[in-house]
């Protein structure tokens, strides 16, 4: 498979998407990074913007398993991966496989459970697998978590762990749409739910196909530097009380090779680097408190790392 043949895929998967979601071609864009990536999405904006119906829409037009689990605090950990249970007609112990076992995850307002049900997720999202009594069994492939959590409301909530957040490759914000996207809204929704009838246009074989030739889209020795220059500068930054991990540095490195092949090229260019950092580095910066009261955000660390680290002129 070829960058062109991944670019034309996307295509069809963008506009199958589009179907359902109206506008946000940025926000489908950097969903299907994420997947090309086999990174998870934390979607983080308030109600009703479309989080859920996006996340539904992916998996529908990848035709992949989907499983949606509704957080909330008396949630346990056994009800997302599963529990082991009596069966007394066959007089043995029988595994009932919980929601962690799709294609696709839609963690719903994920913030809502309790930090112990929140770690039931670790090691499915890093390691592709879950453990349970004992025995570790793997997940379908491909594999992705889409987690949604609304930043305005605190009460009953459980901050992420910063753990968890690290693990999600790229933090996304729909945004509310403009004044014609909506008016489309209640046209496209006036006698039927378009996603009842969404087809899938990618088969799940053809997506673990896609992921392979992404890593080999070429970054240069100057790139793959700069990509390392921005997440060393988050360690230490102004204000900076928690920088960017070696996680985060290749999250943003395979993030750049997927946007690459999604335009079909086969090479990254800085831009790539520059658009993707605010949505990779972000989630994973941690301002400490004296900054925090002067009004000092992780958004303004990434944005002065950014500007104050020299781009490679060489790979242009």
């Amino acid at each position: 498979m070829s960058n062109t043949e991944i670019a034309a895929l996307a295509k069809r998967l963008r506009e199958n998407i589009q179907k359902v979601v109206v506008g946000k071609s940025d926000v489908i864009d950097l969903a299907l990074i994420a997947i090309l990536c086999e990174g998870h999405v934390l979607l983080e904006d308030v109600p009703g913007i479309g989080k859920t119906t996006l996340a539904k829409a992916v998996a529908r037009s990848l035709n992949c398993s989907f499983r949606r689990i509704q957080f909330t605090p008396d949630l346990l950990p056994s009800d997302v991966s599963g529990i082991s249970y009596f069966n007394q007609k066959q007089q043995e112990f029988e595994f009932r496989a919980g929601p962690i076992f799709a294609q696709v995850v839609l963690a719903d307002e994920i913030n809502r459970a309790t930090p112990r049900t929140q770690s039931a997720l670790l090691e499915a999202m890093q390691e592709r697998q879950t453990t349970v009594d004992g025995t570790t069994m793997p997940l379908p492939r491909p594999f992705l978590v889409l987690a949604t959590q609304n930043p305005i409301e605190l009460e009953g909530t459980f901050p992420l762990p910063e753990a968890q957040i690290d693990r999600f490759m790229l933090r996304i914000s729909l945004g509310y749409p403009t004044e014609e996207e909506e008016r489309t809204i209640l046209s496209r929704f006036e006698r039927s739910d378009p996603l009842d009838t969404l087809g899938p246009v990618v088969e799940p074989s053809e997506l673990v196909a896609m992921q392979s030739v992404c890593r080999t889209v070429r970054v240069e020795k100057s790139l793959s530097n700069y990509v390392l220059a921005l997440c060393r500068n988050t360690r230490g930054a102004t204000g900076a009380q928690l920088g960017v991990s070696p996680r985060g540095s290749l999250a943003l490195y395979r993030a750049s090779q997927a946007r690459a092949a999604l335009q079909g090229r086969d090479f990254v260019l800085p831009d790539d680097v520059k658009y993707l950092a605010p949505y990779v580095m972000t989630h994973r910066i941690m301002v400490d408190g004296q900054a925090r009261l002067r009004g000092r955000k992780p958004e303004n660390v990434v944005q002065d790392v950014i500007e104050r680290t020299p781009v490679p002129v060489d790979s242009i």
